[in-house]
C-alpha cells in the first residue's frame, strides 16, 4: 500500500475535521445537542471513507491479475448520508408542551459537514473551505437578520 496515498487520505480527513470543527464550534457556543467534536468526527469520517475508496481502487489488492475493480463513488456518498441521517435524527427533539421542534438546524449542519467531508475526501479543498464559510454565514449572520 502506497504510504503517500495514505498520507493524502489522512491529510484530507484532517482538513475536513478542521472545517467541521469550525461549524461545530459555532453549534457548541449556542449549546446545541451536537457540537465541536461531533461535527469534527462526522466530517473526518466522511472524508476518510472517500479516501479509503480511492485507496482501494488504486491498490489493486482486491483484484486478480488482469481484472479491474470498479467502485461507484456515489455509493460511498450515499453511505455517508445514511449514517448522518441516523445521527441527525437523534439531534431533533419535539417538545410536547408547546409542540416546538428543536435540533433541525443542528441536524442540517451535520449533513453539511458530512458533505464538506466528502468534498475534502475527494480533494476539493477550495470547495470545502467555501462551503464552510457559507455555512457559518447561514448559522451566524442570517440568524441575526432573521430576528
Amino acid at each position: 500500500m502506497d504510504l503517500m496515498s495514505q498520507a493524502i487520505a489522512l491529510g484530507n480527513a484532517g482538513i475536513a475535521m478542521v472545517l467541521g470543527g469550525l461549524i461545530g464550534y459555532e453549534r457548541e457556543l449556542k449549546n446545541r445537542p451536537a457540537g465541536f467534536r461531533t461535527h469534527m468526527l462526522v466530517a473526518g469520517a466522511a472524508a476518510l471513507l472517500l479516501g479509503v475508496g480511492r485507496l482501494i481502487l488504486d491498490s489493486g489488492t482486491f483484484t486478480a491479475p488482469g481484472e479491474t475493480l470498479q467502485i461507484d463513488p456515489l455509493r460511498l456518498i450515499e453511505a455517508v448520508v445514511a449514517g448522518v441521517a441516523f445521527i441527525g435524527a437523534g439531534t431533533i427533539f419535539a417538545r410536547r408542551s408547546d409542540g416546538a421542534i428543536a435540533g433541525i438546524t443542528t441536524a442540517a449542519s451535520l449533513l453539511m459537514v458530512a458533505v464538506i467531508g466528502v468534498v475534502c475526501g475527494l480533494g476539493f479543498h477550495l470547495l470545502g473551505v467555501t462551503a464552510t464559510l457559507l455555512t457559518l454565514v447561514v448559522l451566524t449572520i442570517l440568524k441575526v437578520l432573521e430576528r
